[in-house]
């Protein structure tokens, strides 16, 4: 099993689960157990950051620019998740996937965001995209994915509608080319 850990995932035209559709998936975690991600190109529908900040009696201070609220994923969607840049770290509670990019999944690091201390790019995520074992593989092997590394600059583009197409273009692929069926040679 190749390790995908830190890689993107980028769903295939034919992907048939609408709440993955034309989505790119950072993956956290890809173990023989199975595989933890969390999308980084849809925007989480009728939830502020602001609002949620405020939900956790968590303040901003004047002048801070909050980062977006994604939809990470259908799994467990009242949890949350930063995913920043590798600046950052806490002691105990900072998972460093890349040497560019960490995870942190504890109230801190959005005290920190609030008050101008976090990390300087971030995405916060509510839900995560999970796979049992074996389940990621099989939906690779269906066509269901395609892979590719991942970087900073494509996971924090400011605009997740261009991500899609941005993670395919670094496999020199044109959305416009891809086929929804599977071959075999």
């Amino acid at each position: 099993m190749q390790d995908l850990t830190g890689k993107l995932l980028i769903a295939m035209p034919g992907m048939t689960d609408p709440r993955f559709e034309k989505s790119v998936v950072f993956l956290c975690e890809h173990t023989p157990e199975g595989a933890m991600g969390l999308i980084v190109n849809k925007v989480a529908a009728d939830v502020d950051v602001g609002e949620l900040l405020e939900r956790l009696e968590i303040t901003s201070d004047p002048g801070v620019t909050l980062p977006r609220l994604n939809y990470g994923g259908p799994v467990d969607t009242g949890r949350g998740f930063v995913l920043h840049s590798h600046e950052y770290q806490t002691e105990s509670a900072t998972l460093a996937v890349t040497p560019e990019l960490s995870l942190t999944a504890t109230l801190d690091i959005l005290h920190d965001i609030a008050k101008g201390t976090g990390p300087e790019q971030a995405i916060l995520a509510l839900g995560y995209a999970g796979w049992g074992e074996g389940q990621l593989e099989a939906e690779i092997q269906g066509n269901g994915w395609l892979t590719c590394d991942s970087n900073a600059a494509l996971v924090f583009e400011a605009d997740p509608t261009v991500k899609w197409a941005g993670a395919l273009g670094t496999l020199g692929v044109d959305p416009l080319t891809l086929s929804a069926t599977a071959g075999r040679a």
